[in-house]
């Protein structure tokens, strides 16, 4: 198959979230499936900055924006360790810019501008670079236009009458939504600004069209997928979503084992695998308590967060907790990350009252963040919502158990720890399903318990090293998904 997967963010060119991941990893895996990938995306000032190769290729655009031309180029890079292209949108106007899509909280004002030229640009490059597509894979709302222009102004038009398509939702919060006489920019008709396909609460909704237009849908796990068809996950599309569930799926995402592997990983005080877990992890615990300036301290559980200081990410039911246990448990806590000034405060505060107990690190380090995921003996994922996630992913590859919230891929990987599940071999973590602070209390506890009961815990810990949650997993799932969705195509052409 020939695979064209459209995307406004891949590792290492771009990123703000896991979209970058996805659309960094999941083309070399079906690559070496042996399927034809190439990713376009816009060319941002991160991408000329990144240090990666990028050149020219001598192709001009000119692309129609309401009534004006916009003029533009293509640029062409790999992905880092692979033979899959890149190529990349240039529009210095619209792209060399110091964030992706805002700064200082607010987002670029032109930004349907900005992405009705990108997904116009995508459609023409297919043609001045002769590309061969059988399924083009949209991402997200910036690229939510293009099943729409495929099944409207292209319908029948050579190269285009049967390229497949399929949309795929990262997180269904961040939508795309614009003033109504936006659509002009579009190009499209009016009579496609209705409650069925791309007006939204009287806007121009980029992730609706995605919706309404794609031959295929799917999310980043299964629970998701469910979850999505409702309030008030559905933020509002859950309507359509409903209406779409036979094309409606979920795949979780993999994890790319070439970065986060604790036998490999330069990052740690000591590599280990599943036959040297004890010992390395207890090299790596103590690594991390004495530089995150903790009592070096081998038989206190160590628990530990990465990630947004945002109550998406459950830090507020984490913070209650925290502060409840801080004076009556032994635990140390551990967290790396940013987010709501308030949170800042209250985790500097308590860092500063309790040293031995608590110590935060409220900035971004990628390094610090394997050191995490390998030194802490418990990881928190208390999410209010998680499309996939992938923390938990790296904790289980590192012997780290995860306590999670049983929503979206949280509850699509961790199984929770019973006697039924122990004795099965497929607990791998602990799970809640309220959303508060009791019910995450009640989760540590259990945690904690068997944290106390060595022989369980080493248990966990096998169970979730030999797991695999690889790319390679989830990209065969994809490939099924295009082989599907093409077939499906075809035979609604014929008819």
């Amino acid at each position: 198959m020939n695979i064209l997967l459209a995307t406004s963010e891949a590792v290492p060119f771009a990123k703000t979230g896991g979209l970058g991941d996805v659309s960094g990893a999941l083309p070399i895996a079906l690559a070496e499936l042996g399927e034809q990938v190439s990713v376009i995306m816009p060319a941002f000032r991160s991408v000329k900055t990144c240090g990666e190769p990028i050149e020219p290729t001598g192709i001009d655009l000119e692309i129609s924006i309401g009534k004006k031309t916009v003029r533009g180029s293509l640029l062409k890079g790999r992905l880092p360790r692979s033979q899959v292209p890149v190529y990349f949108v240039e529009q210095d106007d619209y792209f060399d810019r110091p964030e992706l899509y805002g700064e200082d909280g607010k987002d670029y004002e032109d930004n349907c501008e900005r992405f009705v030229f990108f997904s116009r640009a995508v459609l023409e490059a297919i043609r001045l670079l002769n590309l061969k597509v059988d399924l083009l894979h949209a991402n997200d709302w910036q690229t939510g236009l293009l099943p729409a222009y495929l099944k409207t102004l292209l319908a029948g038009v050579p190269p285009y009458e049967q390229i497949a398509t399929l949309f795929t939702v990262h997180n269904l919060a961040y939508q795309g939504n614009f003033w109504h006489w936006d659509m002009l920019l579009t190009g499209l008709d009016w009579k496609y600004f209705n409650w069925h396909q791309m007006e939204f609460h009287g806007n121009l909704n980029f992730m609706k069209t995605g919706l309404a237009f794609a031959d295929a849908i799917n999310t980043v796990s299964p629970r998701y997928a469910e979850e999505i068809q409702s309030s008030p996950l559905g933020c509002g599309l859950e309507g359509i979503l409903q209406h779409r569930r036979e094309v409606l799926s979920g795949i979780i995402n993999g994890v790319s084992y070439d970065l986060w592997n604790p036998e490999t990983d330069s990052h740690l005080a000591a590599n280990y695998g599943p036959e040297t877990a004890e010992a390395g992890k207890a090299a790596c615990k103590a690594a991390l308590q004495k530089e995150m300036g903790l009592p070096v301290e081998a038989d206190v559980p160590l628990l530990g967060f990465v990630g947004r200081l945002a109550e998406q990410k459950g830090i507020d039911l984490i913070a209650g907790v925290m502060q409840q246990w801080v004076e009556s448990s032994d635990a140390q806590w551990v967290l790396l990350g940013t987010g709501e000034a308030k949170y800042h405060e209250l985790f500097e505060k308590m860092a500063e009252r309790y040293p031995a107990k608590v110590a935060a690190q409220l900035a971004f380090s990628n390094p610090l963040a394997h050191r995490i995921e390998a030194g802490s003996d418990v990881f928190l994922m208390p999410s209010r919502y998680e499309p996939c996630g992938l923390n938990q992913l790296y904790s289980l590859k590192f012997g780290t158990i995860p306590v999670v919230r049983a929503t979206g891929g949280l509850a699509d990987t961790i199984v929770n720890a019973t006697d039924a599940t122990l004795a099965s071999g497929e607990a791998n973590g602990f799970c809640f399903h309220e959303y508060s602070q009791l019910a995450l209390s009640e989760a540590l506890t259990r945690t904690l318990e068997a944290y106390a009961d060595k022989p369980t815990w080493n248990r966990l810990i096998q169970n979730a090293m030999q797991q695999d949650w690889s790319w390679s997993r989830s990209a065969k799932q994809y490939v099924q998904l295009y082989q599907q969705t093409i077939e499906r195509v075809k035979q609604e052409v014929c008819t």
